[in-house]
């Protein structure tokens, strides 16, 4: 029950971190929460595995730079763009889509397990998901305002810095935006699975992972993340709070959770839990940000997440023979 609930709790914190990102784009560029939020990972990290993880191979430190490259830089800086231009709700679901990627990118690889009927049928559910999300964010935007001025300063915030997201929350460039992310996420679960098969120890290969990730960010945000923060905004209490959720809790310590709940739980009974982050998102932004919910949404919420149960299942027979090579969501760290 123990291993459950941290399963549980983990794919809990990651189901509202686009709203906490959300929240923080009121006074940070997408660039400079990328920044903050991984230099605060890092140094946790840092704290949990002090020393160097050796390398086996030169040639393996690769891997680590394309991992930083993709899984760190790369793809929270699409998604924090993202949420500039859509809603947190809509990015949270097409993001979830990521594991669909991930079995074509393997397919491509030449590892066509993962896709059958089932799998395309299910693939094809998710995206009308998607679809259908899109359209009934966009479609719920007068709604959206009168929602917002019932929620707190933060979101109001948000809408008063971005004009074009209060007239239209679902805007189709931060879907495409997200769904980039979802693709970018695949690549690095593949990476980060190479990694581990190579049998280097979770905590340690994600802080490299992240100090890579913090060489490509630090003189992007050096170079574009202008405006520079006002000096207040670090100082914001909810600023503050929301920064070190993301970057401590988010970042690091569900990086340990979730490896500990797939070495424990296994990668099949571990992954039921990821399809709950589209709800959760969904349901922490209509609380947090007052964004709008309606049938669309909510039919469209249900169709992706339906999809990815379908698309992922395996006969009861496969699994109890190798739940260890299970395909692992993508919005989740691979074990070691």
């Amino acid at each position: 029950m123990k291993y459950h609930l941290i399963a549980l709790f983990t794919v809990f914190v990651w189901g509202i971190t686009f709203v906490s990102t959300k929240v923080l784009l009121a006074d940070f560029t997408p660039l400079w929460i990328l920044a903050l939020r991984f230099a605060v990972g890092f140094l946790a990290l840092c704290a949990l595995r002090p020393r160097m993880l050796c390398l086996a191979d030169r040639r393996h430190e690769l891997l680590f730079v394309a991992a930083g490259a993709t899984g760190i830089a790369a793809y929270y800086l699409l998604e924090n763009v993202a949420l500039m231009l859509t809603t947190a709700t809509a990015a949270g679901v097409i993001v979830a889509a990521s594991p669909l990627f991930t079995a074509l990118l393997q397919a491509a690889r030449g590892d066509r397990s993962a896709l059958s009927a089932r799998f395309f049928a299910g693939f094809a559910m998710a995206m009308a998901g998607l679809v259908i999300v899109g359209m009934g964010s966009t479609g719920a935007g007068a709604g959206a305002e009168a929602t917002a001025s019932a929620v707190s300063g933060a979101s109001s915030a948000i809408a008063s810095n971005s004009p074009d997201l209060a007239a239209d929350p679902g805007t189709l460039g931060g879907d495409l935006l997200a769904l980039a992310a979802a693709l970018v996420w695949a690549v690095y679960s593949l990476l980060v699975k190479h990694i581990a098969d190579l049998g280097y120890e979770t905590v340690a290969s994600t802080k490299r992972t992240f100090l890579w990730g913090l060489v490509f960010i630090v003189p992007a945000t050096a170079a574009f993340g202008a405006p520079v923060p006002a000096s207040d905004a670090f100082t914001e209490p909810v600023n503050l709070a929301n920064l070190l959720f993301l970057g401590a809790v988010a970042s690091a310590s569900c990086f340990v959770t979730w490896g500990v709940a797939v070495k424990r739980l296994g990668a099949v009974t571990s992954t039921t839990y990821i399809y709950l982050v589209p709800a959760i998102t969904a349901a922490a932004s209509i609380i947090v940000l007052g964004e709008p919910l309606n049938a669309a949404i909510v039919g469209g919420i249900a169709l992706t997440i339906a999809g990815l149960v379908l698309s992922q299942w395996q006969p009861t027979a496969k699994r109890e023979t190798g739940s260890g090579d299970a395909p692992v969501p993508a919005s989740c760290a691979e074990d070691g």
